[in-house]
């Protein structure tokens, strides 16, 4: 049986991880290492909590000692990395809890992965999953592609570029078994609504006002969360050592058209008049560093792995408004702080 680490495994890109590698590996041990800030929620998962495969160890990333006890006693043969600060706005108000979870975490991850591996790299990998706004920004022509020149702006981006680099660098200087994925914007369900989408929707059915900054014309090219659990199931399993993949939606949209469909959709599932939601649309003033737009070139984690999106922007955008109207139970309860008693309640009794 292969032992896996999913670090960030309660947040909304890791547990659609976590639950594409129990249900579909059933002779893997998945551990799903997670500190459950504000944005980890385990009842992401209730649905495979209880599988055999599984186990839940909470822990923080930043603790190199705590790090390396779990390494030993789970002796992975892989770890798959998602455990992350990533929201741009909090990393402009403090960028130290960023160099501390994404720099300084990811060097712990790999000093515990190079001391439990101990030179033997038969059969093991360390995936690390960034982003697309480690590449900086693009005008209006032009795709990232995985060998574009770093050029963060963001204290995120920045911590994230940082973090690749030292992934690269255990590679080049002490031989470690790594892959990295970059991805596009994500969305789907489980998301916690601070970012546009789940924001949006939150906002909607509370009667809220829709912030969209600037002019709205930033543009994103968008990702169905379930996709990138399958590109990282890909790569994982069958990419390049040392090599990174560019993970993208092929959907390109500017954030004052992504509302404006949002918002239709949002009335016809409600049976409302069209322009309902579209009224609650409020711009406000641009974030610092804003970069204008991100555009993934996927062509290489295509041609090489076979992976391409499972549905089309509109279609994934329809499956998320359903999820979040379905369980806007979910919703009440991130929003209110309420889930974070999950974890008390399922562990420690």
């Amino acid at each position: 049986m292969s032992t896996i680490i999913i670090t960030g495994g309660a947040g909304f890109i890791g547990s659609h991880v976590v639950r594409e590698f129990v249900l579909k590996y059933p002779n893997y041990k998945i551990v799903n290492l997670d500190v459950l800030t504000y944005a980890g929620n385990l009842a992401n998962l209730k649905d495979i909590e209880h599988h055999a495969n599984y186990t839940f160890v909470k822990a923080d990333i930043t603790d190199a000692n705590h790090v390396l006890q779990i390494f030993e006693q789970y002796k992975p043969d892989g770890v798959i990395h998602l455990a992350a600060e990533s929201h741009v706005d909090r990393s402009i108000v403090d960028p130290l809890a960023f160099v501390m979870t994404n720099v300084i975490g990811t060097v712990n991850l790999l000093n515990a992965a190079k001391t439990i591996w101990k030179g033997d790299f038969e059969g093991k990998r360390f995936h690390h999953v960034s982003t697309d706004e480690v590449y900086g920004t693009l005008g209006e022509v032009g795709l990232f592609k995985e060998d574009t020149a770093y050029d963060p702006h963001s204290p995120y981006s920045a911590s994230k570029a940082s973090s690749d680099h030292f992934v690269r660098a255990y590679n080049d200087t002490y031989g470690l078994p790594v892959v990295l994925t970059n991805c596009s914007n994500n969305y789907g369900p489980n998301h916690f609504p601070e970012k546009l989408i789940p924001l949006c929707i939150h906002n909607v059915l509370t009667n809220k006002p829709l912030p969209i900054y600037g002019d709205g014309k930033f543009t994103r090219d968008w990702l169905f969360v379930i996709d990138h659990a399958r590109a990282i199931d890909l790569v994982f399993h069958k990419g390049k050592n040392g090599d990174s993949y560019n993970v993208g939606g092929f959907n390109e949209w500017q954030n004052i058209d992504l509302v404006k469909e949002l918002c239709k959709q949002v009335d016809e599932k409600l049976g409302r008049e069209q322009g309902t939601a579209a009224s609650l649309i409020t711009f406000v003033k641009d974030r610092p560093g804003h970069d204008l737009r991100y555009a993934i070139d996927a062509s290489k984690i295509n041609q090489e792995l076979g992976y391409k999106p499972s549905v089309t922007f509109e279609e994934g955008l329809s499956q998320t408004i359903d999820w979040y109207l379905n369980n806007q139970d979910w919703l009440d309860q991130v929003s209110s702080g309420e889930y974070q008693n999950y974890y008390k309640k399922q562990y420690q009794g």
